[in-house]
């Protein structure tokens, strides 16, 4: 069955790039990132990864751990990693998964025939420290993924997972949020000392309460 949003997400053993890893024990108490690509050596993918590679202080800073996924063996992705650091002047600093036998790739539901029988799509799992699974997106393999969006989404996550608030549309780090319409009008002071505004009865906005 596929995979749904507040599934405990399956854990796994792997072989990977950075040695044998048990998923949920690597993550520890933080948050994750596993995300899958079609094959190594594919052109999207070396920038991808490159570009991952590049942000690794801002998912550090956020407490999350990422971890890539490709159908193809730990040699060619030891050659791929060579290259990805030579074209995308970077330093590959995360695990890569060997998934020749598809165990993982089958496990995430990351490979669909209507696509491809032989590879996986491009799927992520955002996974929180509960080892639950929090977002799950799946692009095309002719589209590169945007990691600033995944980065401003596990900002979203982490701040709604400790405050009662949602986040707007283009919500960036340090904009107002959203106050939860569960929260009743005369509990507002006490919850958001920084103040509110209502737009609608159903609408209320608040400075970002972690701030």
């Amino acid at each position: 069955m596929a995979l749904r949003l507040g599934d405990m997400a399956p854990n796994f053993t792997a072989e990977t790039t950075e040695g044998t890893i048990d998923f949920h024990e690597y993550l520890g108490d933080g948050w994750g990132i596993l995300f899958s690509h079609p094959a190594d050596y594919t052109p999207v993918c070396t920038t991808e990864l490159g570009t991952v590679a590049k942000l690794r202080d801002e998912f550090a800073r956020r407490n999350t751990k990422v971890v890539a996924l490709s159908v193809d063996g730990l040699e060619s992705h030891k050659g791929w990693i060579s290259d990805i650091n030579e074209t995308q002047s970077c330093e590959v600093n995360f695990p890569i998964i060997a998934d020749e036998d598809r165990k993982i790739a089958d496990l995430y539901d990351m490979i669909h025939p209507n696509s491809n029988e032989n590879f996986t799509v491009r799927s992520v799992f955002v996974i929180g420290n509960d080892k639950k699974i929090k977002l799950i997106i799946t692009y095309p393999a002719s589209t590169g993924r945007n990691f600033e969006e995944l980065l401003r989404v596990i900002d979203s996550l982490q701040l709604t997972a400790n405050y009662s608030v949602a986040t707007p549309a283009n919500w960036k780090h340090g904009e107002d949020v959203v106050i939860a319409p569960a929260i009743k009008d005369e509990d507002i002071p006490s919850k958001f000392p920084k103040g509110h505004k209502v737009v609608k009865p159903y609408l209320r906005t608040t400075p970002q309460p972690d701030l």
